[in-house]
C-alpha cells in the first residue's frame, strides 16, 4: 500500500470529508476485521464516523453456522444490534419479542425453508409484520429463485457470497426506503 498525503490549503472549512472502500480482511481464527480510518477537522480532532446501521434491530436467520457469524459479524462492525439463529422455528418464537428493524433469511434450510417462513410473518395479524423489510439471502443466485423470493413476500434476493459494504448498503437502503 502507498501512503498518501493530503495538504489543505484553505482553513476557513470545518471538516473534510473523504470516502474511502472499506476495506475487510478475514483472519485465521474467523475474525473478520474492518480496518478503520478516523477523520480529522482542521483543529487536528478526530471524529468517529457514523455508522450505517447504528440503532437497528436485524434479525438473521440462516442454518449454517459460518454464514451466521459471517453475517453478523459485519452487521454489527456497521452499527446493528443483530439476533442471530438457526431456524424459522426459532426465529418465530423471537420475532415478536425482538421487534426487528429488518430480516435477513436464507431460503434452503432444513425443516422450514425462507419461504414459508416469510408467508408465515407476512400472514400475521399485526400491521408491523406484513411492512417488515425482509432479505433473501441465499446461495441461489438465478432468476427463478429471484422471483420466488418476491413473490413469497421478501423486498429484495442477494446472492451469496456477498461483499460486507454491499451487504451494509442494501440493508442501510431498504430500511430507509421503508422509514420514508
Amino acid at each position: 500500500m502507498v501512503a498518501r498525503e493530503i495538504e489543505l490549503l484553505s482553513r476557513k472549512i470545518d471538516a473534510i470529508a473523504v470516502k474511502l472502500p472499506m476495506i475487510w480482511s478475514l483472519i485465521k481464527n474467523k475474525q473478520l476485521i474492518r480496518n478503520t480510518f478516523h477523520l480529522i477537522n482542521v483543529n487536528g480532532d478526530v471524529m468517529e464516523p457514523a455508522l450505517p446501521l447504528a440503532g437497528l434491530n436485524i434479525l438473521v436467520v440462516d442454518d449454517d453456522d459460518d454464514s451466521r457469524f459471517y453475517i453478523t459479524t459485519v452487521l454489527e462492525a456497521d452499527g446493528a444490534t443483530v439476533m442471530a439463529v438457526a431456524s424459522a422455528a426459532i426465529a418465530l418464537k423471537v420475532l415478536l419479542e425482538l421487534q426487528p428493524d429488518i430480516l435477513i433469511c436464507d431460503i434452503a434450510m432444513p425443516g422450514e425453508d425462507g419461504y414459508t417462513f416469510i408467508r408465515k410473518i407476512r400472514a400475521l395479524k399485526s400491521d408491523i409484520w406484513g411492512k417488515l423489510p425482509a432479505i433473501a439471502l441465499t446461495a441461489y443466485g438465478d432468476s427463478e429463485y429471484r422471483t420466488r423470493a418476491l413473490e413469497a413476500g421478501f423486498q429484495t434476493h442477494v446472492a451469496k457470497p456477498v461483499d460486507p459494504g454491499e451487504l451494509v448498503a442494501i440493508v442501510a437502503n431498504l430500511v430507509a426506503s421503508y422509514k420514508s
